[in-house]
């Protein structure tokens, strides 16, 4: 038992804690075990990237990106905006680019070691529309709801990292993105990742990061925030804008995600290796950009790969295809040895139902089990990213606690093996059940996932509880986690300096961190 013990705390990845839920579904457990793609074929899209860079290149407007392009070698052509990457340059910046990011919590807990197939599952996503907790009616999203979204992902323990839920809507553009980082970072001591709109907004985020880090040095040894830059418009084509705040980023050395996110038959080819060609490439260009700018920058190949319904052309999260192609990219990315972000947890359904379990754990098993990294939008996306509820990150987290448990596999060793325990129950002295062992009562805890919604009674049970659905009682629960989840809060005088320092309009008791 203490070979099998210590294996298993070799394989829990980078963060242990005495709750024994951490040990039933780890964070960061080591996934890989599903592989979509061959090696011959990994490599064929690879050179096929490659070849797609070379010869049609990437759509880069007059801007200092490109001058970093054309200073390291590649070929650009003025009258057509086209940057064409050579095969050795793209390679020699794939070797400069770290194989590990270190993403921190402000528990250090919560700390994170994106890298190899180390799987971490999150939030995600730009929602505009929330299903109300008390009405169920969808309605705007608010600053309000991005802070109890990051309280109910403090409390969730299958939720690794808060990545921004929704769009405060009721906020202008001016102040969304200091506020935004402000109601995340005070109701979670989970990771946070967001993004901005401007140089200038980034500049304040990481003001306000540093004021709560306790020092530049200390942001910089313990990162509390990461950058996702959907820096590119597909196919094949920088976005100004955007690429203005990645290189911003990069230079103040912000872990930064590439996010690129084609649609397969309308913004990618309607083949899905075709699309896997153009994502690799658009991917390598930007981690190509990044090392340009600072080798070693703390860049991660952020993968998003999407499907349309091609009788319709309406964007689809909840497919078959999707699943395949987001385990597809944890493989490209290993390939290149860099981290990888992902998707998973889409669905197509408007209300938490049978339609998103079935498509949430498709797309979120997938994604697990190939070894992404950084899985984003693993909890409460409805309504094919539209929409948010407070009841489905309940679900969703149960959810990925069992998807977490599968990743972690099966442990085969002597202990586990039982033949000592088999023998002594089925021999003539034994009980003919393994209930009362030894070994059952050890394991119970570690060995089997419990779920904290999901409803085992008897239906007898059931029924004398008033037989609450799946979605009631989750309504129930995240009512409660709102309630009386404590977060940890900011040192002490911070909160009234960032309010003094910035137009904060997060209500006073909405700030958990005060």
């Amino acid at each position: 038992m203490a070979r099998a013990a210590a294996r298993s705390r070799r394989r829990r990845g980078p963060r242990t804690t005495p709750d024994t839920r951490a040990i039933v579904a780890p964070p960061g457990a080591l996934g890989g075990r599903y592989a979509p793609l061959t090696e011959g074929e990994i490599e064929r899209i690879h050179d096929a990237a490659l070849t797609v860079l070379e010869r049609t290149g990437v759509e880069v407007q007059a801007s200092e990106a490109r001058e970093v392009f054309a200073d390291a070698g590649a070929e650009v052509d003025t009258a057509t905006d086209r940057v064409r990457l050579p095969r050795g340059l793209v390679e020699e910046t794939i070797a400069a680019a770290p194989t590990e990011v270190h993403l921190a919590g402000r528990d250090p807990r919560h700390d994170l070691v994106l890298g190899g197939t180390r799987v971490y599952m999150g939030t995600g996503g730009a929602a505009v529309k929330v299903l109300d907790l008390d009405t169920g009616a969808a309605r705007e999203s608010t600053l309000a709801d991005v802070a109890r979204f990051g309280r109910l992902a403090d409390a969730l323990d299958n939720t690794h990292f808060y990545l921004r839920a929704c769009v405060a809507r009721d906020l202008p553009n001016e102040l969304l993105d200091v506020n935004t980082f402000y109601a995340s970072l005070a109701n979670t001591t989970k990771h946070v990742t967001g993004n901005c709109f401007t140089v200038e907004s980034l500049e304040e985020v990481l003001e306000l990061a540093t004021t709560i880090a306790g020092g530049e040095q200390a942001l910089r040894e313990r990162p509390l925030v990461s950058l996702v830059t959907s820096w590119t418009v597909s196919p094949l084509r920088f976005a100004p804008e955007t690429t203005e705040v990645l290189t911003a980023a990069v230079r103040l050395g912000v872990p930064v995600f590439l996010s690129s996110a084609p649609q397969a038959g309308a913004t990618s080819p309607a083949a899905l290796a075709g699309t896997l060609v153009q994502l690799h490439a658009e991917e390598l260009s930007g981690l190509t950009y990044t090392q340009l700018l600072r080798p070693g920058a703390p860049t991660v190949l952020g993968y998003v790969p999407s499907v349309s319904d091609l009788r319709t052309g309406n964007f689809v999260g909840g497919s078959p295809e999707f699943a395949l192609m987001n385990a597809a990219v944890a493989q490209l990315g290993r390939r290149c040895g860099v981290p990888v972000y992902n998707s998973s947890g889409l669905s197509d359904a408007k209300v938490p139902d049978v339609q998103a379990g079935y498509e949430k754990a498709l797309t979120g098993l997938a994604a697990a089990l190939a070894g992404s990294n950084y899985i984003h939008h693993s909890v409460g996306f409805l309504e094919s990213l539209l929409t948010v509820a407070y009841e489905a990150y309940v679900i969703d987290d149960d959810l990925n606690g069992s998807i977490m448990r599968m990743v972690r596999g099966i442990e085969v060793t002597d202990d586990t093996l039982s033949l000592d325990v088999i023998d002594e129950v089925c021999g003539p002295d034994g009980e003919g059940h393994y209930l009362g062992t030894a070994q059952s009562l050890a394991l119970m805890n570690t060995e089997f996932y419990y779920p904290h919604t999901a409803d085992r009674r008897t239906r007898e049970d059931w029924e004398a509880d008033g037989a609450p659905d799946l979605r009631e009682r989750a309504r129930l629960r995240a009512r409660e986690l709102l309630d009386t989840h404590r977060v940890q809060p900011f040192p002490d005088g911070v909160d009234d300096r960032l309010r003094d320092r910035f137009d904060l309009q997060l209500p006073p008791e909405l700030a958990a961190a005060r």
